[in-house]
């Protein structure tokens, strides 16, 4: 018992001191690691992968991506600390893009095929760095670091226990389900502030819905999982949110269209 007590306030230690909030939308979020953890494996994650993949030399489309990257973090508009903005185009058909701590976004040119025009581009841009500026790899991994907490907490109550096994793996499956929820909300903040971001860049948020019309038919006919075992929200779901939320970034976007033209 006296175990038991000391992993609980270990653990409610941790929480009350990990809790922030994402500046954009107010969301409060549980993060243990610093800015400079994070970023130090943002970079270190990023170095890798730009050994690991062939990294594009079509100076046009390396320009086109840095341009939209450019005026798509500018216009965060407030300082994101740590970042240092690098937007790096990788030769592939895959159809994806990430972005990792500290600001560094990588497109494959398959994902630059299929989006076409620079509106939709600027869409999956601010998407990406809506996950930087809401620190949302630090949140994945603070919260692998809770559940391991709460899996001591579990062995612990269940210590000497014939059902100890099936506790242990009731935990596992209630952990592993909190965890892809999370993933999915992540997910459709970041499509929100996203559409935020790439707006006040001057890029239409209209594109938004038709960019993932073209992903809903480039993955047509390809098995998906059930909703709750997912790490994103379901595309027709993302379709629908953003056709709702696009016209209330129009006045931002025409606004900003006329600074760029």
């Amino acid at each position: 018992m006296k175990r038991f007590f000391s992993v609980c306030l270990v653990g409610l230690a941790t929480w009350f001191s990990g809790c922030t909030t994402v500046p954009e939308s107010g969301r409060s979020q549980f993060i243990m690691i610093s800015r400079g953890e994070e970023t130090q494996m943002g970079f270190a994650a990023f170095e890798q992968i730009k050994k690991d993949e062939k990294i594009s030399t079509d100076a046009a489309v390396n320009a086109r991506i840095q341009r939209i990257g450019a005026r798509v973090a500018e216009a965060v508009g407030r300082e994101v600390p740590d970042a240092q903005w690098e937007f790096v185009v990788f030769e592939s058909d895959t159809i994806n893009a990430f972005a990792l701590p500290g600001g560094k976004v990588g497109f494959y040119t398959g994902l630059i095929k299929l989006a076409e025009s620079d509106e939709e581009i600027a869409t999956v841009m601010g998407h990406e760095i809506a996950h930087v500026t809401s620190r949302h790899g630090a949140e994945r991994v603070s919260q692998g670091q809770l559940a391991a907490i709460g899996g001591v907490v579990a062995a612990v109550v269940s210590d000497g226990s014939k059902n100890q096994n099936a506790y242990m793996l009731g935990y596992t499956a209630l952990a592993t389900l909190g965890t892809l929820g999370y993933s999915r909300l992540q997910e459709t903040e970041a499509d929100v502030i996203g559409l935020r971001f790439s707006s006040s860049a001057g890029y239409d948020p209209r594109a938004a819905a038709s960019f993932w019309r073209k992903m809903k038919a480039a993955n047509e006919g390809r098995g998906a999982p059930p909703i709750w075992l997912s790490t994103h929200p379901s595309t027709a779901a993302r379709i629908a949110k953003l056709e709702e939320l696009a016209p209330q970034f129009m006045a931002a976007y025409q606004a900003a269209k006329a600074r760029y033209e």
